[in-house]
């Protein structure tokens, strides 16, 4: 895709000959043709963290992927859980069941295409601000997890651009009286992420 300088603004597989500059809500990736097997990259984010590397390649362009990745690693990669607090309980009857869309932070990966296979080159967070811990459970026991409150939506069409995903929730309540859902804590791993454009 990209022969002289391009602009992008979206998830997808570029190939690049020259340069290119990508921007996502405050952040900017400039990655440009130094030498005939180089290419440097450039990344300027919210907080205005510069990051610069070099990466050498075989051949005589660049192909990365940009997609949402799990949200892990901002501001540290401590935990492998999510905690989702909803900003609106859900009620579920006795013997009932339900699917609702909720939204879920994501990050953005950068991976160096080749040879078959994909690198993490870089990740970044549009919301950092937003970024957060909590312990679900006990002190002594608990589960640290990455926080964000969230919301419920009507479909995978509702997610926020490089910010959140839209999580499909399937609930099923096999107790014998109705409970009020206000929160729900998982495993990130266990949740693969999609993406189409600029939506997750």
């Amino acid at each position: 895709m990209g022969d002289s300088e391009n602009d992008f603004s979206a998830y997808g597989i570029y190939t690049i000959k020259e340069k290119a500059e990508f921007s996502f809500l405050g952040v900017t990736i400039k990655i440009e043709k130094i030498g005939e097997h180089v290419y440097s990259y450039f990344r300027k984010d919210t907080e205005d963290n510069l990051l610069k590397k070099v990466i050498p390649v075989t051949s005589s362009e660049l192909t990365i992927e940009i997609s949402p990745i799990r949200p892990l690693n901002y501001p540290a990669r401590r935990a492998a859980h999510v905690y989702l607090d909803f900003e609106t309980p859900i009620f579920s009857s006795e013997g009932s069941a339900a699917s609702v869309f909720v939204r879920c932070p994501v990050e953005i990966g950068i991976f160096l295409v080749h040879d078959g296979h994909k690198d993490s080159l870089d990740w970044v967070d549009c919301e950092p601000f937003n970024s957060r811990f909590c312990l679900y459970g006990s002190p002594e026991s608990g589960t640290l997890c990455k926080y964000a409150p969230s919301e419920i939506v009507d479909s995978y069409d509702d997610s926020t651009p490089f910010t959140d995903g839209i999580l499909k929730v399937d609930l099923k309540n096999d107790l014998e009286k109705g409970l009020t859902i206000s929160k729900i804590v998982f495993a990130a791993n266990e949740v693969s992420v999609y993406y189409k454009n600029t939506k997750a």
